[in-house]
C-alpha cells in the first residue's frame, strides 16, 4: 500500500487545537498557508491531546470505507496508542498480560456476542 491520506468531512477533524504529526506544519506551509503551533511541555496536556487524537483516529476508522483506508486508520490508532503507552510508562507486555487476565475472567470478543438489552 502506498500512503495517501484520505480526507473526510467529519467534524472531529476540524476541532482545534489538536495534536498533529510532526511534519504537518511544514506540509501546510509548503502550500502557502500559515500553521500556528505550540509545543506541549506538560505530560498531562500531552496525554489529554493524545486521548482526543485517539478518539479522532478511531472515529475515522469507523468511517473508513476501503481496506486501504482501514489499514491507514488502524496504523494511526496503533501509533497513538504506542505513544500513550510510553507516556504512561506501560510496555506492550504489561498490556498483553492485563488483556490475557481479562480474557480469562470475562472472555474475549471472538464469539461475536451482541447483548440486545440491558440486563
Amino acid at each position: 500500500m502506498s500512503y495517501s491520506h484520505t480526507g473526510t468531512d467529519l467534524p472531529i477533524e476540524d476541532k482545534y487545537p489538536k495534536l498533529v504529526r510532526d511534519k504537518i506544519p511544514e506540509l501546510v506551509e509548503s502550500q502557502g498557508k500559515k500553521a500556528s503551533t505550540r509545543v506541549l511541555s506538560e505530560d498531562s496536556d500531552y496525554l489529554k491531546y493524545l486521548l482526543a487524537k485517539l478518539i479522532e483516529e478511531a472515529t475515522e476508522l469507523v468511517h473508513a470505507e476501503t481496506k486501504d483506508n482501514q489499514e491507514e486508520e488502524l496504523a494511526d490508532v496503533y501509533e497513538v496508542l504506542g505513544i500513550i503507552l510510553e507516556l504512561l510508562e506501560f510496555t506492550q507486555d504489561d498490556i498483553a498480560k492485563t488483556q490475557k487476565e481479562k480474557q480469562e475472567k470475562r472472555g474475549g470478543f471472538n464469539e461475536r456476542l451482541l447483548m440486545l438489552s440491558k440486563p
